[in-house]
């Protein structure tokens, strides 16, 4: 595989917030690090600033092992099994006069207690690692109390100050409001959820962002003549904002990482990551020959004319060439299948994999 971005430059990233969902971030930057892309500077809102503090620091496996053992409990002040089930909406294991009694905790505390986020950071970070490390790391959150939003370097602010910042810029809505040096402050994605704009203007020129879809508000940037943003994003659902728990981590981890693979290399597919192999002849021969054992009595002209058309716009590839065609043939079939994701394939590995038996049966399927 060829990485499609340039080796030779530096690349800033944006982290957007999203609460639960930050594990995505994690693995992303793995497949970065792996591609060996030079991150000179790190701007994130909420989990993408917990997440920034984790990337300047720099260990990789240490931020992905925490990430997959991530537990509601970590983060907030409750039961883990009983937080699980409520989000769920599973209540048939919920002893209900605690959640009730939690409930009403919640409601006159006015939020959730993120006593164990508080202590959680500071077991975590390290303000000495950060200020060394020679990443630019850029904090965005909003202070309630001055109506303004923020956007802080980490280098410049004291130990304590820091650990607040991290964690003001992660006050979901839904966490108790507390002072912090006085002051109220609120998660940054209610002015900044992507915070693209705190890079451009300390003039970084090659940015990555990477999406989470947050709640908050996309503040309006305008990209200067010369600065490229890149995106890594994801095309599944992450989980919920507060749903803290290891096996959607996990998820979240991986999917995140073969993202990162699908932007640095250009890997096609939606559910698989495809490294396309096939020219565009060897993709239409392998169309044509599906279409034909379905159909034998078409003629060519009708299989080009008639069926390739109906097939591209039954596997919404309408606007692709005949290799993005065979890459989502080859994906249903694979689906079907219940083929693992989780690593990179060529067009004959899918086929492979899944045998020409599955593609005809997801074939007759699109094509009923």
């Amino acid at each position: 595989m060829k990485l499609r971005i340039d080796p030779t430059r530096s690349y800033a990233m944006a982290l957007e917030g999203g609460g639960a969902r930050g594990a995505y971030q994690i693995g992303a930057w793995q497949a970065l690090l792996e591609a060996g892309v030079h991150i000179p500077a790190v701007a994130g809102t909420s989990v993408g600033a917990l997440n920034g503090a984790l990337i300047t620091m720099g260990d990789a496996a240490r931020a992905a092992e925490l990430w997959s053992n991530i537990h509601y409990s970590e983060v907030m002040d409750v039961d883990d099994e009983q937080m699980g089930d409520l989000l769920r909406g599973d209540l048939r294991g919920l002893d209900l006069h605690k959640v009730l009694e939690k409930v009403g905790d919640v409601i006159h505390n006015r939020g959730l207690d993120v006593t164990p986020l508080r202590n959680w950071i500071r077991e975590i970070v390290d303000p000495d690692v950060i200020r060394s490390s020679g990443i630019d790391f850029y904090i965005v959150t909003y202070s309630v109390t001055d109506q303004k939003e923020l956007e802080l370097r980490a280098r410049d602010l004291e130990d304590d100050e820091l650990y607040d910042m991290l964690l003001a810029s992660a006050y979901l809505p839904a966490f108790r409001a507390e002072r912090m040096g006085g002051k109220l402050y609120a998660d940054g994605g209610v002015r900044d959820v992507l915070p693209l704009h705190v890079l451009i203007a300390n003039g970084y020129t090659s940015i990555i962002a990477m999406r989470l879809y947050g709640p908050g508000i996309m503040r309006p940037v305008r990209i200067p003549e010369g600065t490229n943003v890149y995106t890594i994003a994801p095309k599944e659902k992450l989980g919920g904002i507060l749903e803290f728990e290891a096996e959607q981590s996990q998820e979240n981890l991986r999917r995140g990482y073969f993202d990162a693979k699908r932007f640095l290399y250009g890997l096609k597919g939606d559910d698989f990551y495809i490294d396309a192999q096939w020219s565009e002849d060897q993709a239409r021969q392998f169309l044509c020959g599906a279409v034909q054992r379905a159909e034998p009595d078409l003629s060519l002209r009708e299989v080009h004319e008639k069926r390739l058309p109906t097939l591209a716009k039954k596997l919404d590839a309408g606007d692709g060439g005949y290799g993005d065609i065979a890459s989502a043939l080859l994906e249903a079939a694979a689906a079907a299948k219940e083929l693992s994701p989780w690593q990179i394939y060529t067009e004959d590995d899918l086929l492979q994999a899944v045998g020409t038996e599955a593609v005809d049966s997801a074939l007759a399927g699109l094509l009923d």
